[in-house]
């Protein structure tokens, strides 16, 4: 038979661990420990004995209530919102990068840059320089239209592919 001080001590124990299910046999006795995952929902321990004794509850506890605040609305227009821009975003068109290098936006520093969002291209206009082991690469539209975002900042390294404006093609 399992005293009741040795019980407290090895649910203490099993707590501390991520063991999820215990079951210790010891002179005719057993005792029986499992944790649940994920939302704990506290489960009584059970000493089995002789089959003669019924068990005897060794840890009980209550289930606290759960709260929970959802709103749906915001969550919906969140994700409506995103698919309109993934669906806009999939009808522009990509200027990339055709190098890796370091994007400027103006021709040197303090200049006003090449273009800004809103602003008018055709396939020749220079949109930005990407530096590439120290020679500046002019980089084109390749398209006409309207400039909708610019999508790298002034200065930072940009990867071979990398898009750097979107473009409402026209």
């Amino acid at each position: 038979m399992f005293k009741l001080h040795e019980i407290r001590e090895i649910i203490k124990l099993i707590d501390q661990t991520s063991i999820k299910e215990f079951e210790l046999e010891s002179d005719g006795s057993k005792l029986s420990i499992k944790k649940s995952g994920g939302v704990e929902v506290p489960q009584p321990v059970y000493i089995h004995s002789e089959p003669a004794v019924a068990p005897t509850v060794v840890n009980q506890a209550t289930v606290p209530p759960i709260e929970t605040s959802v709103t749906p609305n915001t969550e919906v227009t969140a994700l409506k919102a995103d698919a309109k821009q993934e669906d806009e975003m999939q009808n522009l068109h990509k200027v990339v990068s055709p190098m890796v290098g370091t994007f400027y936006r103006a021709a040197e520093p303090g200049a006003a840059p090449f273009i800004a969002s809103g602003d008018r291209v055709n396939p020749n206009s220079v949109v930005c320089i990407v530096e590439a082991m120290k020679l500046f690469n002019e980089i084109t539209a390749d398209v006409s239209g309207e400039i909708v975002k610019v999508l790298v900042e002034d200065g930072s390294l940009v990867e071979y592919g990398q898009p750097l404006f979107l473009v409402k093609a026209q």
